[in-house]
């Protein structure tokens, strides 16, 4: 076996407490390299004869990328505490893994060569809301989602839809236009509404924060968003807002001051500048990008913190929202956003923390910080397997199974797994006007482990390349929506609300990736049930064996709600289909 490609660590992804009594251990070893692979452990104070007493139990293989397979064990260990190392099995060799390195035999009289996890605190596990395993979110951009009050459209509005998007139009959209829409997010099967910022600001996407304890003037006032969270509970529905601490706009006062005043301001040291006067060409400060519109924020100055703290807790408090999605999390210091989480969760215990950071995030997911962040290496698997057709089914396979062990378990379960959004081109245009791409990629995002999220009108087939061609005014006459698309989009959501096997219930395993014909089969399954996910990425239509142990056994076609039983599946091309097997008949 490859030594050098055998990886464990005592933490993060690879060791963590999964619930009050479990503890989850993965270890990573070369593709087919190994047989099978045990777990050694136990007690580190059980001994008998200057012997260590440890136990040995099988790891299940969790999944195979391109390079390495993974393995996963779950122990309870009954005084929370626990010693252990692995038993590397193949056709030529069993090798001992353990902190100290690689023996032949499992070096029992030393517990100090092996892996510790002193003591299983419920204070060091990591805790997301509980509701955010059943959420499937909405993401809103509100200028062009509904005009409901004609009288807040700020100058210059055009009649809705009347005109391509550009960055600086606008189209009236506001908190009644998607108040008036309630009924419409509920019957679609939509639990959760993820706004992009509404706070006072000059563009229309308002990134470029004036006042973060304002509602824009065009979006309506409090006492509208208020209703809006009252009426949206009063259907089970959770309200995220967006906030922007990264960096400000230009308008925003104290920017102002420093402007006017330069270094006699008192606020100079709440944004990161060069020297003064203040010099917008060349930029002499710090912004999001090269945006001179969009200068950085300070986080560390102790007035900054306070005042973006506070906002964090008054729109819970106030306002009683369910969650933050946090703009450029990735270029704030950590040690705000550990503030930043426990002023929130001391107003609002269960309110959702989500950072948008498109690279490996696992410093902001020890439990000290966010919930979770939005998931763009599932994002980017999907797109191109489904939508651009870039990769084949092995690779895809790969991505996912890769993805799968970057974090753990309880991570995955609440990740923000979208598929277009505001800063990205619309998955119809992605997938070359194909609606069976489309139909794909929201089948298999509805079935996966996590918090899925739909960007708002990829139900009915809007189409757009990227900002602002993605932030079209949504269309609301019912001749100018795809309503086959979006009656499927319905089915499927039915569906995961029905199973709790299409959320978060039971494992994903992948059981076969065939890139000759492009097909994949997938399962969710617990104890007593399996569903099974068949894709045909081909154009053409394909048989796709199933395991053996399902072969002739009776089942439920779910999307026809027919009764199914044969040894392999009949895949149209373009197409995914949902088999439900009880393990108990």
């Amino acid at each position: 076996m490859l030594r050098e490609a055998v990886y464990h660590r005592p933490k993060n992804e690879f060791a963590y407490i999964y619930d009050e009594k479990t503890l989850h251990i993965r270890i990573r070893t070369k593709k087919g390299d190994a047989e099978r692979v045990n777990l050694i452990h136990g007690d580190p104070y059980d001994w008998e004869e200057g012997k260590w007493l440890a136990q040995s139990i099988p790891m299940k293989k969790s999944g195979s990328d391109s390079l390495f397979d993974y393995y996963m064990a779950a122990v309870s260990p009954s005084f929370r505490r626990l010693r252990y190392g692995f038993e590397l099995i193949s056709e030529k060799e069993t090798l001992i893994y353990a902190e100290k390195g690689f023996f032949e035999e499992a070096p029992l009289d030393d517990i100090a060569n092996f892996f510790c996890f002193p003591y299983l605190h419920e204070g060091d596990r990591f805790r997301a809301p509980e509701w955010v395993k059943d959420t499937v979110w909405y993401q809103i951009f509100p200028e062009r989602f509904a005009n409901g009050n004609a009288e807040l459209n700020p100058p210059g509005t055009l009649p809705w839809g009347s005109a391509d998007p550009t960055p600086s139009n606008f189209f009236g959209g506001d908190l009644e236009g998607v108040i008036s829409h309630l009924d419409y997010l509920k019957d679609l099967g939509i639990s959760g509404v993820y706004f992009t910022p509404i706070f006072k600001a000059y563009s229309n996407h308002k990134y470029d924060t004036i006042d973060y304890m304002e509602i824009d003037p065009q979006f309506g006032d409090k006492a509208t968003l208020k209703l809006f969270v009252k009426e949206a509970h009063a259907r089970g529905i959770k309200v995220m807002l967006d906030a922007v601490f990264n960096h400000s706009g230009y308008l925003f006062e104290p920017f102002q001051d420093v402007l006017e005043k330069g270094e006699t301001s008192s606020y100079k040291d709440w944004f990161h500048i060069y020297e003064f006067p203040v010099q917008e060409e060349p930029l002499g400060y710090d912004t999001f990008a090269y945006e001179k519109t969009m200068p950085k924020l300070n986080t560390r100055h102790p007035e900054v913190k306070k005042y973006l703290l506070e906002v964090g807790q008054y729109w819970i408090r106030e306002f009683d929202i369910d969650g933050w999605r946090l703009d450029v999390a990735n270029e704030v210091d950590h040690e705000f956003w550990r503030d930043f989480r426990k002023a929130v969760k001391e107003v609002k215990e269960d309110c959702y923390i989500l950072g948008e950071i498109w690279h490996d995030s696992m410093p902001w997911l020890t439990g000290d910080q966010f919930d979770a962040v939005m998931n763009y290496p599932f994002t980017n698997g999907a797109l191109n397997f489904f939508a651009k057709d870039k990769i084949r089914a092995e690779e895809f396979a790969s991505v996912i199974v890769n993805g799968m062990h970057a974090y753990p378990q309880n991570i995955n379960e609440v990740a923000f797994n979208l598929l277009g959004s505001h800063d990205t081109d619309r998955i119809l245009t992605l997938s070359g006007d194909s609606k069976e791409r489309v139909k794909q990629l929201f089948a298999f995002q509805l079935s996966f482990s996590g918090s899925p999220c739909i960007y708002y009108g990829d139900e009915i087939g809007m189409a757009g390349d990227n900002d602002p061609g993605c932030r079209a005014c949504m269309v609301w006459d019912e001749d100018g929506q795809d309503r086959e698309l979006h009656a499927f989009v319905k089915k499927l959501l039915s569906l995961r609300n029905a199973y709790p096997l299409l959320r978060n219930e039971g494992e994903f395993t992948i059981y076969h990736a065939d890139s000759a014909d492009n097909t994949l089969l997938y399962a969710k399954e617990n104890e007593k049930e399996i569903i099974i996910g068949a894709v045909n990425q081909s154009e053409s239509a394909k048989e796709i064996p199933l395991p053996h142990e399902l072969r002739g056994k009776s089942g439920r076609d779910l999307l026809k709600d027919l009764d199914f039983a044969a040894d392999s599946i009949q895949a149209d091309g373009l197409s995914t289909q949902f088999f439900l097997y009880s393990k108990e008949s």
